[in-house]
């Protein structure tokens, strides 16, 4: 297979786009800003699916489904909300179509025009709420923790796959609580579940933080985020969980009986993940020869390439690659026997490096002779001849090492490319060359869209475990007490 990909350094967007391409994970599809999700891509989002359902369903959430169409009205009761989306929101006007008798083809029925527009959902905190408003009438009803596998539609005019389009794939919880405390703590919580999924599983480290009140979720008092740190130096938001107070309890007039016996609004919590994780785990992760996937991750762990010569040798490579294969699946690995006679070896090697697979098993007559496997690591391309009968012990040893390598080499990466500014000049140079940039700002929204405005960065995050440090704002010299991440971002 020849070389398919765009170098990282020649182009690192045309890169990105080649890879999601060439790998089969996905493409743009005949409505403009829509993808289609192959096979392929789609199993690593399956995987992603059943590890992170598997954590909110620890966590106590449970699964439910929503109505993707929204009565507009109930967009305008959060003033915060209907601002935030009103740009993206797809409308349905009306509900069927009739013979253009003048042009030809179809044309909207004007008749069938409905009494009220629906939004196509872009989030769905309005019809959730309007919903739990009959489900609760007491503090014996919460709390209440359900979370949604969905799609929803931004209409983004810029798209490019997985990172941004108009319909994406996503989970969104949203939560009903008694108090404050709790809904915070539920917030916090699923924070939690994000920066854990993302650095044990996609192998990516985050940053958890607090977005300013410009970047917060429409309609949230607070949003907390995880920032992940592309291989170009660019920040990417891999997860959000807002705490939305009272705000959609009131526009919903959604009220409990209290222990006490007065009525209350209830409190609310909001939090997602979506599609996009596909695109942060190909960009931190992969390189100019194709995917790196984490073995957590990877729809096949360990591939199995027979090499023969004659059908002897065919048939003899392959029952043994067959018997590795059930030894391995036993473990729980999961395991593909490419024992197809199309292709020749080298054109299955060079697809499974570019499709990600992290370890390649070749067994050919010599090895059949020798009792012995040739043994290929994907994230770090380097090989060895193992003995055949303990693979059983190799393997599994070898994914669970290389789960953190791949984790550490993009640790080490964030590192090298955190830099502490404190000066404008610095902040200028350093902005160019990429990375996250920890310095002080003053705390003025004026100040954090004049940055954004002169240098395209962004304010990422407020870093949870930030301390405070007397200085001075990077850019107007005001005092500051905290350091907060900016970057350029996707």
């Amino acid at each position: 297979m020849a070389k398919v990909l765009t170098s990282r350094n020649e182009n690192y967007a045309q890169w990105y786009n080649d890879l999601v391409i060439k790998a089969d994970l996905a493409e743009n599809s005949a409505v403009r800003g829509c993808m289609v999700i192959k096979p392929y891509g789609y199993a690593i989002w399956e995987r992603m699916q059943q590890e992170l359902d598997r954590m909110f369903k620890e966590t106590g959430h449970v699964n439910a489904y929503f109505p993707l169409f929204i009565p507009k009205s109930f967009f305008s009761r959060e003033a915060q909300h209907v601002e935030g989306f009103a740009k993206e929101c797809a409308v349905v006007t009306h509900y069927r179509l009739m013979k253009d008798e003048v042009n030809g083809g179809l044309k909207v029925d004007p008749s069938a025009k409905l009494e009220e527009e629906l939004i196509v959902r872009p989030t769905s905190e309005t019809i959730i709420w309007n919903t739990y408003k009959n489900w609760i009438q007491s503090y014996r009803d919460l709390p209440i923790l359900i979370n949604q596998w969905a799609n929803v539609v931004r209409w983004e005019m810029r798209t490019r796959l997985f990172l941004r389009t108009a319909e994406f794939l996503w989970q969104e919880g949203h939560t009903a609580h008694e108090t404050s405390a709790e809904a915070v703590e539920e917030t916090l919580k699923i924070l939690g579940v994000y920066s854990t999924f993302a650095e044990e599983f996609l192998a990516i480290p985050v940053i958890r933080g607090s977005k300013t009140e410009s970047e917060r979720f429409a309609g949230a008092l607070d949003t907390y985020c995880i920032e992940a740190l592309m291989q170009d130096g660019k920040a990417l938001q891999a997860g959000t969980s807002h705490f939305l107070g009272q705000n959609f309890a009131k526009a919903f007039d959604v009220k409990y009986a209290s222990r006490e016996g007065r009525e209350e609004y209830v409190w609310a919590t909001s939090w997602g993940v979506s599609t996009r994780l596909m695109g942060a785990l190909v960009m931190a992760h992969s390189d100019d020869n194709g995917l790196v996937l984490p073995p957590k991750l990877a729809p096949q762990q360990v591939v199995i390439v027979p090499i023969y010569k004659t059908p002897e040798e065919y048939a003899a490579t392959c029952e043994r690659a067959h018997a590795i294969k059930d030894q391995l699946k036993k473990l729980g690995v999961t395991v593909k026997v490419d024992d197809r006679d199309t292709h020749k070896p080298g054109w299955k090697f060079a697809e499974y490096e570019l499709k990600g697979v992290p370890l390649r098993i070749a067994i050919g007559p010599r090895d059949m002779q020798n009792g012995t496997a040739e043994l290929a690591r994907r994230d770090t391309l380097t090989k060895e001849v193992v003995p055949m009968d303990q693979l059983t012990t190799i393997v599994p040893a070898l994914l669970d090492r290389m789960q953190i390598d791949i984790y550490n080499k993009a640790l080490n990466y964030r590192t090298q490319n955190t830099y502490r500014v404190d000066t404008w000049d610095g902040f200028l140079e350093q902005i160019e060359k990429g990375g996250f940039i920890s310095a002080h700002w003053d705390g003025d929204a004026a100040t954090e869209k004049m940055i954004q405005e002169e240098t395209k960065a962004t304010i990422r995050c407020i870093p949870l475990d930030t301390v405070e440090e007397a200085g001075f704002c990077v850019k107007t010299g005001k005092p500051s007490n905290r350091r907060v991440l900016f970057a350029r971002a996707y």
